[in-house]
């Protein structure tokens, strides 16, 4: 029943209608109907990426709706789900290229340098006690105790222990978080302990089931990040848990809900009980590691940037909304500095990199590029901030890496093109931006500068099918990947000139870091033995293109340059399969110093130098 002062929204092609009151805004009504919109820039309207179209009840657009949209598609009912509110009764089309929730192409393979030593964080023991009678009056935890060694149970337990006891006659297994008594189950079970591990991303989640018994990986599992409805970025979060009063529990309890999900998943995919998960380690950025303990991360958004602690963190898997064993536990990895986090502790530890003894690079390109140096047996990191541009967020058909993004592009004679999901192209995602950004070098089309050229600006021997993609969109050079003819809904996929100024903050960025940590150690790029890619996005570029366009150093040999897969999923599985890792990660993270780009002299001048693409 609708209460008085609400309207009908009704969106199609899905059918989904919802009634909410006049002023609510189209973005919050399609979430109503279970409908997740792309939104970036957190709702600003800056970003152009939650179009839909109004079929009925279109209201007058906003200014920001005219700055990103034609008098033509305003004309046709189109508008911003940000920006445009529900006046009146309204039926609204939702563009499949508007939608968060498509399949995306998420990375899960990892890989490590390192195995895990079999000595697990929970350890399960079977035992046969002697049952007590009037010369053995031993107090039922003394009685474990004198069995187990020295251990301590909560008092939760200590309620359940009399009765779990002596249902399983005094014989069963004791489940043992370090020398924290957490369960007595009946018969053997020290076969049945698993444990989860969870990368959480600022984009995309990725959950592992682990045999804590065997140490193998069981199952896995992966989704975006439900947060980004609020934000691609994490300082679009940082603003929304600052000034909304329920900004910090939203974003807390939206990504906690998605890994329960994903536990759940998991565990009914396997025929795992719940209940025999008895812990889940957690790797992420600094932001989302406060925003999903509940942290409050607004000193992250202001200088001199302070997280709110170093180390790792444990509690209770229920204080944080996860359903596992009752008395589960979290384990969240510590982290460098406020830009630098678990995911990247995860990264050094899975990859070995402080056990190198020549110069190596680890680099992990995503909204931030997070980038660790290891040379003379010192770690040093930074975080860069790169933007979202590599993940499509503000290229004007930018989108995430999922089915109708452009994902590749090559030229010979002709340029080709590769679609993910093989159908007609939507947009373009980081890859294919890096690569079009690159060809367009070698190619004389664009300058060092990097600016487009126009078509009698072009050399003359430009291969004429690269030549006619030249064209003038919105009173600014664009080169064209696509045509209407083969593009979904017959709109052109093309890169623009604000494009490529994007791309060169992005690149510049991550190019800048990179050269003042090996100047800080009288390095130059030729001198690295290796450098390792970590991260979803770094294992879908292409190192000759990333190198033409300056993202990595040009001077290194492509065997040199090495993919990690998920390295920071890798990390949290190590903590969660060895006892001994998850000390080496708190030792790892105080060795390693945390360098402040912003404090460095000579960063405006590198990353200044670092935005002109480098000479072939």
């Amino acid at each position: 029943m609708k209460r008085q002062g609400e309207f009908p929204v009704t969106f199609q092609p899905f059918d989904k209608r919802v009634h909410v009151l006049a002023g609510t805004r189209l973005q919050e009504a399609a979430m109503a109907a279970d409908l997740v919109l792309d939104s970036p820039c957190g709702g600003e309207g800056t970003c152009g990426k939650c179009r839909l179209v109004i079929s009925q009840g279109a209201t007058p657009p906003t200014d920001e709706e005219r700055r990103q949209l034609t008098e033509e598609e305003l004309h046709a009912g189109c508008r911003l789900a940000c920006q445009a509110t529900v006046g009146g009764p309204m039926s609204v089309l939702v563009p499949e290229t508007s939608l968060v929730n498509r399949p995306h192409q998420i990375l899960v393979h990892s890989e490590s340098a390192v195995e895990a030593d079999g000595a697990p964080l929970i350890c399960k023991r079977y035992i046969e006690l002697p049952s007590p009678d009037r010369g053995d009056d031993l107090p039922d935890l003394a009685r474990l105790q004198r069995c187990l060694g020295p251990l301590h149970a909560d008092l939760s337990l200590i309620r359940e222990l009399p009765r779990c006891l002596r249902d399983a006659n005094f014989q069963g297994t004791a489940v043992l978080d370090d020398d924290r008594l957490i369960d007595f189950e009946p018969g053997n079970t020290e076969r049945d302990s698993y444990g989860v591990a969870i990368d959480l991303g600022t984009t995309t989640l990725v959950a592992a089931l682990l045999d804590l018994a065997t140490g193998r990986q069981v199952r896995i599992t992966s989704r975006l990040n439900p947060q980004t409805r609020f934000g691609d970025d994490v300082l679009t979060r940082i603003l929304m848990a600052r000034t909304n009063s329920e900004g910090l529990q939203q974003l807390q309890r939206v990504v906690a809900e998605a890994m329960d999900a994903m536990i759940g998943e998991l565990c009914d995919a396997t025929g795992i009980a719940r209940q025999q998960v008895y812990h889940v380690t957690l790797a992420g950025n600094t932001t989302m590691q406060q925003l999903f303990c509940g942290i409050d991360p607004g000193a992250l958004g202001e200088v001199p940037f302070v997280p709110a602690v170093q180390q790792g963190l444990a509690f209770p898997a229920a204080e944080g909304g996860l359903q596992i064993h009752p008395r589960g536990r979290v384990h969240v990895l510590p982290i460098i500095g406020a830009f630098v986090g678990g995911d990247i502790v995860g990264g050094i530890l899975a990859t070995g990199l402080a056990d190198c003894t020549i110069p190596t690079l680890l680099i992990d390109i995503g909204t931030n590029g997070e980038i660790v140096l290891l040379a003379d047996g010192k770690l040093t990191a930074t975080s860069t901030a790169a933007g979202p541009a590599f993940e499509g967020a503000r290229i004007a058909q930018g989108m995430r890496a999922s089915r109708g993004a452009i994902e590749k592009v090559v030229v010979d004679r002709s340029l080709h093109i590769h679609v993910i999901g093989h159908v007609p192209p939507l947009g373009l995602c980081g890859s294919a931006l890096i690569d079009t950004t690159a060809e367009l070098l070698r190619h004389g089309i664009v300058s060092p500068q990097g600016r487009l050229l126009t078509r009698d600006e072009l050399p003359a021997d430009v291969l004429p099918d690269l030549a006619r993609r030249i064209e003038l969109r919105d009173r600014q050079v664009a080169f064209v990947l696509a045509d209407g003819e083969t593009v979904a809904g017959g709109k052109k996929v093309a890169l623009t000139q604000r494009d490529l100024r994007e791309v060169q903050l992005a690149s510049g960025a991550i190019r800048a870091g990179i050269e003042l940590l090996l100047k800080r150690q009288g390095l130059k790029p030729k001198d690295l033995d290796r450098v390792l890619l970590a991260g979803g996005f770094g294992n879908y570029i292409r190192c000759g293109n990333a190198q033409r366009m300056g993202l990595l150093p040009p001077g290194i040999e492509h065997q040199r340059i090495r993919y990690q897969g998920n390295t920071s999923l890798a990390g949290a599985q190590l903590v969660g399969l060895s006892r001994r890792y998850r000390k080496a990660c708190d030792e790892l993270a105080a060795r390693t110093e945390h360098v402040d780009l912003s404090l460095e002299p000579d960063f405006a001048t590198a990353f200044a130098d670092a935005m002109i693409f480098p000479e072939p």
